[in-house]
């Protein structure tokens, strides 16, 4: 199977060509790289799979929604890869009781989801309009989620910022946005709180401040280099604080939900263990990223580190401030102890060394940090430039989690891996092993003490990957983008996830090694489906409404 990269493309990573040691040699903290552990999941343990409304949902324009930043940054020629959009994506907004039926067929115990903010506050001002329609979409996804035993985690906030509160304010830019997604969210809560006992504020608002406001690779596209994404982050974390208190002071005595966010976060091995400059830039990279968000939730301010770096970066470029925004004291006050639970979305992970950028030609995020990000070429790569699969990452992110916040309740909120391919491949053995792997390396981070409560595969369906458009898929269930109404496959990683689901874990070698051959041999039969409808949709030259994807072909 040929592997298509992307062409053009500015890599940040530069691949490891050193003669390293096996990855069993590196051992940072306590963790250990040991065999694969055949054992089960404590009583309660909640598996689910998740996606997001932008990725999903399609109808961008119907129904009294409003325009997103991510429905005017797409239309922009150039931004987004083949210049793809989300407008109909997999039309999940018409598609409630057949998701549902997937839910079921996975036997999630939950499914998480975003609420566009545009859909039911089309400006992002509540005292401007309230969307009825928006409301009673997702009321139906909802309670036919409930229906059928299943769980909702809803983020409220998966970057499809209001186009109106861009233009007006400049976003996440303004210190406004805190109030205006004050109130969005307290709309949720009065409308849904009833039902929804888990919310998370901001989906890895690391994306939103750097490729959002530094990069400009993501809506809305600003490259405000070295300030941008600071500020988005300062005024997210703001904001994540106030509807933290809002749910504390007006719903939780009656709804008795739980509010928290969900950070991404790599994780980085120092290439040289002995070196206590490579450990210390590999702690750094971490506190970089994770700890930018993490550490005023759970202690007040930013990372020392992240003080020291951008303080002393501002200084040597002659700025009389940094260029990190600071907290107040009544501010960390305020910000401390707002988490319920930390949600924590992981895919991957870097080697990391010691780097000097000089700061008299400009910094920007990347910049301050003074690392490189390395990769082993040995570690599989299913096609996704930035994904390698690096196991035991996992354990050791949640590992450093556990240490750095005080062992917090954490929900696995995005896990799974991409593929990026010419032709239709129903068989993703590589999906099978990834998540093998990464839920095995999870169920060891809970032995070592860890408090996972639960597992959010990454993602449900095949779905709109942002700048990527429709070329990388990680859904557990295919989806037809080549047809109008959008059916949806089951790869073979469904009926391995399904047993993981039902064993709870992973009782015997014996059974696991089952699963895999089991679940390899139902796909081909799911691929002569997928074949036949195809060859049906030639027949009636049923293409009027194709969107642009990635080439595809019959297998």
């Amino acid at each position: 199977m040929m592997l298509l990269h992307r062409v053009g493309r500015v890599c940040h990573v530069l691949v490891l060509v050193l003669c390293l040691s096996a990855a069993e040699d590196f051992d940072w903290t306590t963790n250990n790289h040991d065999s694969f552990y055949y054992g089960t999941f404590p009583n309660g343990f909640s598996w689910g799979a998740g996606g997001s409304a932008y990725q999903t949902e399609g109808a961008w324009d119907k129904d009294g929604k409003g325009l997103s930043i991510w429905d005017v940054f797409t239309h922009k020629r150039g931004k987004i890869f083949l210049n793809d959009t989300g407008d109909s994506s997999c039309e999940g907004y018409y598609k409630i009781k057949d998701d549902i039926s997937l839910m079921k067929e996975l036997h999630l115990n939950h499914y998480r989801f975003s609420i566009s903010w545009p859909r039911i506050m089309p400006t992002g001002i509540r005292s401007d309009h309230v969307n009825e329609k928006g409301v009673k979409y997702y009321d139906a996804l909802i309670d036919g989620m409930l229906e059928n035993n299943i769980t909702p985690i809803v983020t409220l906030y998966h970057w499809d910022l209001p186009q109106v509160l861009q233009d007006k304010y400049g976003g996440w830019q303004n210190i406004s946005m805190v109030n205006y997604f004050n109130d969005f969210a307290n709309l949720c809560f009065e409308r849904f709180g009833e039902r929804v006992k888990y919310w998370i504020t901001f989906n890895n608002p690391w994306s939103v401040a750097v490729e959002g406001y530094e990069t400009g690779e993501h809506a809305p596209g600003l490259k405000l280099r070295g300030t941008g994404a600071y500020r988005a982050a300062h005024h997210i974390i703001k904001a994540h604080a106030k509807v933290w208190h809002t749910y504390d002071s007006q719903w939780r005595s009656k709804q008795r939900g739980m509010v928290g966010i969900s950070l991404s976060g790599d994780w980085g091995e120092p290439v040289d263990i002995t070196n206590q400059k490579d450990i210390e830039a590999a702690e750094r990279y971490v506190q970089f990223y994770i700890g930018w968000f993490a550490t005023p939730i759970f202690h007040g301010d930013y990372p020392q580190v992240m003080k020291d770096f951008i303080g002393r970066k501002s200084a040597q470029q002659g700025l009389g401030t940094s260029r990190l925004p600071t907290f107040s004291s009544q501010e960390k006050s305020y910000i401390k102890g707002t988490g319920d639970f930390l949600g924590v979305g992981h895919f991957t992970t870097r080697y990391i060394t010691q780097k000097n950028f000089p700061s008299n030609q400009g910094s920007t995020y990347f910049t301050d940090r003074d690392i490189v990000e390395l990769v082993d070429p040995r570690w599989p790569d299913p096609g996704s430039e930035w994904l390698y699969s690096v196991p035991w990452g996992f354990r050791r992110l949640l590992n450093f989690i556990k240490t750095q916040y005080g062992n917090p309740m954490i929900f696995i909120t995005e896990n799974g891996v991409s593929e990026k391919m010419m032709c239709t491949e129903l068989c993703d053995d590589w999906r099978i092993q990834y998540l093998k792997d990464y839920i095995n390396e999870m169920l060891k981070a809970i032995r070592d003490g860890v408090n996972v409560k639960g597992y959010t595969a990454w993602s449900l369906l095949d779905k709109f990957e942002w700048d990527e458009g429709y070329s990388e898929r990680f859904g557990l269930y295919y989806v037809d983008f080549r047809n109008k109404n959008k059916p949806r496959y089951p790869k073979a990683s469904v009926q391995f996830y399904k047993r993981i689901i039902r064993s709870n874990g992973f009782p015997s070698q014996r059974e696991v090694e089952n699963w895999k051959r089991t679940s390899t041999e139902t796909c081909s039969s799911s691929n002569q489906l997928l074949a036949a409808a195809r060859r049906k949709s030639k027949e009636n030259n049923d293409h009027a409404q194709m969107p642009k994807v990635w080439p595809v072909h019959e297998v």
